[in-house]
């Protein structure tokens, strides 16, 4: 799953860029409430974490424009204010949660995954079932014909990708970018070393390499 991460403090944004990422995650970072903006109108994005206080345009507003567009990805937002007036006035613009600074890592991260499990895959059910693969997206566990298969958290963000467009062929170029952050500029075949790295744990069939063009991930 892609997060979008708007915070103005440098420091923060990329703590918590880089714990999230050790999560399996792909993190994009921004610290302008302009740009945040435009990176999340874009689509994309499973959550955003919108800082409040920012530059450019502050959160409500990045917020109520985004709800105001049409797109409903979760917003956590992140303010150094407290107080009734301030969690209403952040809910009311289309916030699905408000957490205040300073605030536990273990907290926020706990926050995440809430609301990705309540919105799921694509809005879908958090169990994703390809054939004899079993999927818990929340549990962040996968199962092949009934026995659990331990994934590192890249593979299964990898595994996970794959599985939410199963069955349609994804080219690598796609797994970069959404299991990737944007501003990854290594080896792509990093992708063919994650794929070889599923086929031997998962066994053989599930995976098909289309050359030159991508992967699909079928039932077998």
């Amino acid at each position: 799953m892609r997060l979008l991460i708007v915070e103005d403090e440098k420091r923060l944004a990329l703590s918590l860029a880089k714990g999230l990422a050790a999560e399996g995650y792909a993190v994009d970072v921004v610290h302008d409430g302009r740009e945040g903006l435009h990176r999340a109108s874009e689509g994309g994005y499973d959550l955003v974490v919108l800082d409040i206080m920012l530059p450019g345009l502050n959160g409500y507003r990045v917020c109520a424009a985004l709800r105001a567009a049409g797109h409903d990805v979760p917003i956590l937002m992140l303010t150094a204010k407290d107080g009734e007036y301030d969690e209403a006035e952040g809910l009311d613009t289309g916030a699905d949660d408000y957490l205040t600074k300073p605030f536990s890592y273990v907290v926020l991260v706990a926050r995440v995954k809430a609301l990705l499990r309540r919105r799921g895959p694509s809005g879908g059910s958090p169990v994703l079932n390809v054939g004899d693969l079993r999927l818990d997206t929340a549990a962040r566990r996968v199962h092949v014909d009934g026995t659990e298969v331990a994934l590192t958290a890249k593979e299964f963000a990898v595994l996970e990708h794959l599985a939410v467009r199963s069955g349609e062929l994804v080219s690598k170029a796609d797994i970069l970018e959404h299991v990737w952050d944007f501003a990854y500029d290594g080896d792509p075949n990093i992708v063919e070393v994650y794929i070889s790295a599923l086929r031997r744990k998962l066994g053989a069939g599930f995976i098909r390499t289309v050359r030159g063009a991508g992967y699909r991930l079928e039932a077998r």
